[in-house]
């Protein structure tokens, strides 16, 4: 009797692993358009991430120098810090190339070009939003038909098994968690990105006002 039950311990049935490929692989071809709906998302994230970082930066005092130049007489000087300093440098640029006219108009040119730079920032960022609505979707598609065809083969057959039903579901289920995934990484993605740009936009703004104040 030990003897049976030692051989019943020490000889256990092997477990079945799975890859994630393999595991990615049951959901079906709805997995096809989710899983590059994530690269997609991934590729614009970096990306955008990069020029907005890129793009945003000002140096501290840009403001304050700028104003300095001006009323010590050195426009060039003012010019060259403003091609320094990319987004922010192209913005007041377009303000000192109108000096001399009207600060209204001054203003209006200095909000046109603010407005050119800070739709380049969100150029692109909208296939997040898009992404983070449909990949759900597709993920809940995916599994809908699964069960869709579970009983339809159910009505085929006439040995309805817990485990027939069971091992097709959760390869369909697989569809709904990965779209589920991708769709709050891509929303993640999405409302990160525009606390950035909102972020230099209030920068922005508080720089454009130390510039108009001086006129």
């Amino acid at each position: 009797m030990l003897l049976f039950i030692d051989n019943v311990v020490t000889n256990p049935e092997p477990a079945e692993y799975m890859s994630v490929l393999q595991l990615m692989a049951k959901g079906g071809v709805v997995m096809i358009p989710i899983l590059l709906f994530s690269m997609i998302s991934v590729y614009v994230f970096i990306d955008k991430l990069i020029y907005v970082i890129k793009n945003a930066k000002a140096e501290n005092g840009f403001s304050q120098r700028l104003v300095k130049e001006l009323s010590d007489g050195r426009k060039d000087q003012a010019l060259l810090i403003c091609r320094n300093n990319n987004s922010t440098g192209r913005i007041f640029e377009n303000g000192l190339s109108k000096l001399g006219k009207p600060v209204q108009e001054i203003e209006d040119v200095m909000e046109s070009a603010a407005n050119i730079e800070i739709s380049k920032m969100e150029k692109h960022t909208g296939y997040l939003g898009i992404i983070a609505g449909i990949a759900p979707m597709l993920g809940f598609i995916g599994t809908i038909s699964g069960v869709i065809k579970i009983f339809y083969n159910i009505s085929l057959s006439d040995n309805i098994s817990i485990g027939l039903i069971a091992d097709g579901l959760y390869q369909k289920m697989i569809c709904s968690a990965t779209g589920l995934i991708v769709g709050v990484v891509a929303y993640a993605f999405y409302h990160y990105l525009q606390m950035q740009i909102d972020r230099y936009s209030s920068r922005l703004h508080e720089h454009v006002l130390v510039f108009i104040k001086s006129l």
